[in-house]
């Protein structure tokens, strides 16, 4: 798969490179980026230089296509499509984000994830995109909600990380559904 930039009214997201590798390590500073996802913590430069060489072999493999949002030349959030896999009747991939802690309230995540669900669907061709985290992450749910996808119900001991087992939240995005958020048990 080739990497592509994808760029919304306010944001430029593209695919991270060594340019990139200070501003994602400031960013995984962040116990919360760290609390809610797989991002290791302590978080070295090592990891996000390791981060960046992985996404250009993902991107080159069509395992997964991840970006970095920036506004003006700030980074805001990392999003990305994982566990990308394709099929005659409409592949699937699973989208996953996080906001650094200056960025969060503004909207940039809505905003960067309409335009990779609607490159995923475009480009991709798939037919269901999932959303996951852990039990709790209301920011992450508020944002897929905000996205348009339906809350599917909740996964004990679903997600693994390296601070064990977690019970995670389970939600889908059809290729054919109306994307107006609806309501959701746990918001």
């Amino acid at each position: 798969m080739e990497p592509v930039t994808l760029t919304t009214e306010r944001l430029v997201l593209h695919v991270p490179d060594e340019a990139d590798v200070d501003a994602i390590t400031a960013a995984c500073q962040d116990p919360e980026i760290t609390r809610w996802t797989t991002v290791p913590s302590p978080y070295f430069r090592s990891d996000a230089e390791e981060y960046v060489r992985l996404i250009g072999e993902w991107w080159a493999g069509g395992s997964q296509a991840i970006w970095c949002a920036y506004r003006d030349d700030e980074l805001v959030a990392s999003i990305g499509l994982h566990h990308i896999v394709g099929h005659p009747a409409g592949g699937y991939a699973e989208i996953g984000y996080w906001v650094t802690p200056e960025a969060r309230g503004n909207g940039y995540l809505v905003e960067a994830g309409l335009e990779v669900v609607d490159w995923a669907f475009r480009e991709l061709d798939v037919a269901r995109l999932g959303w996951r985290a852990v039990v709790g992450n209301i920011p992450s749910a508020r944002a897929a909600r905000a996205l348009g996808f339906r809350y599917e119900g909740m996964s004990r001991q679903g997600l693994t990380s390296q601070r064990g087992r977690d019970d995670g939240w389970l939600a889908g995005l059809l290729a054919t559904d109306d994307r107006t958020p609806v309501a959701w048990p746990v918001l």
